[in-house]
């Protein structure tokens, strides 16, 4: 599988953005599809994930803020992002777990390149 993300950009705090991550291949609805992000200086942290059956998870951080949905017919993951603040800069990455759900790194087999977020205060 081979993920491209897209989406990121520039906005100001309060703004909104959507991330979408499209994947190759047609095994996409076998997948669990998560979402990362790394801010400047820390570790990748886990942002959400959305199962086969479409069930999500968040991080406590983002809840309420951040949507993650996906359409199986066109391959693609999405994260609306409402409601921006400087604290989600990041670059953010989508992955495809094949086994999973999990809230780990670890258990995501492919990535996507990463696109970046950058919220302005």
């Amino acid at each position: 599988v081979q993920l491209q993300a897209s989406g990121g950009g520039l906005v100001q705090a309060g703004g909104s953005l959507r991330l979408s991550c499209a994947a190759s291949g047609r095994t996409f609805s076998s997948y669990v599809m998560g979402w990362f992000r790394q801010a400047p200086g820390k570790e990748r942290e886990f942002v959400g994930y959305i199962s086969r059956s479409g069930y999500t998870s968040y991080a406590e951080s983002v809840k309420g803020h951040l949507t993650i949905s996906r359409d199986n017919a066109k391959n693609t993951v999405y994260l609306q992002m409402n409601n921006l603040r400087p604290e989600d800069t990041a670059v953010y990455y989508c992955a495809a777990d094949s086994s999973g759900p999990s809230y780990a790194p670890q258990s995501y087999e492919y990535w996507g390149q990463g696109t970046l977020v950058t919220v302005s205060s």
